[in-house]
């Protein structure tokens, strides 16, 4: 289809560890919590709100950051905990936005009651640092053709390197399969207004996967029909 995919390199896939960090800071009540928020490095808000994603989880999933379960199960402010569960990270442009997001919704809060919301001593937030960690799959993809049988094979960790991962990357932030494609002109301009209306946040990275995957399957499959 694309006269010139031999003029662009493979995609070479990588997986990905997410490193929690100690920063030594934590957290015992609604207003150190807002405190810290607004010194913490970027990194910390990051981890907490993307981290979940790579790590086995058994807490209630309809809070999908941290900071939101830790309201809700050591607070037991659950408006607090609601108002930050929906706070999608992709809708903002970096990790500061999305911090002043953060610090609005819990001086909103703080603002609204009476008593500050302390937690028990043994269940204070402990903000963490992310650092990720990337290994070689060993898995490369030759054609955009090929996405449709290599994507349903990708480790998880994969999916988030490149699809999650990649758009806090400069300069263009936006997820390697679309900075691939790119490549090929506007070939796949199509495919790419596809992926870029996919909203990984809210969905579990195996689901995530199966999204991408029916999205390559349906696109090539009509183009080669």
């Amino acid at each position: 289809m694309a006269s010139d995919n031999d003029q662009v390199g493979p995609f070479i896939a990588k997986d990905c560890a997410l490193v929690g960090i100690a920063t030594g800071m934590r957290a015992q009540n609604l207003r150190e919590l807002r405190d810290h928020l607004s010194g913490i490095h970027p990194g910390s808000i990051y981890y907490h709100f993307w981290g979940a994603l790579l790590r086995p989880r058994f807490d209630d999933p309809q809070y999908n950051n941290d900071f939101a379960v830790w309201c809700h199960y050591a607070l037991h402010d659950d408006p607090l905990a609601e108002r930050l569960a929906v706070i999608d990270p992709t809708d903002f442009e970096d990790l500061e936005s999305l911090r002043q997001e953060m610090i609005e919704v819990i001086e909103e809060r703080l603002e609204e009651i009476e008593r500050i919301p302390w937690s028990e001593r043994d269940r204070q937030f402990h903000f963490l640092r992310s650092q990720i960690v990337v290994f070689d799959t060993g898995m490369q993809i030759q054609r955009p053709e090929d996405l449709v049988e290599v994507v349903p094979r990708l480790p998880v960790g994969s999916i988030f390197y490149h699809f999650i991962d990649a758009r806090r990357r400069e300069p263009i932030r936006i997820d390697d399969f679309r900075v691939w494609l790119e490549g090929f002109a506007d070939v796949y301009a199509d495919l790419q207004d596809r992926l870029a209306a996919i909203d990984p946040y809210f969905m579990t990275l195996t689901k995530l996967r199966q999204e991408l995957a029916s999205v390559f399957e349906d696109y090539f499959g009509k183009v080669s029909a």
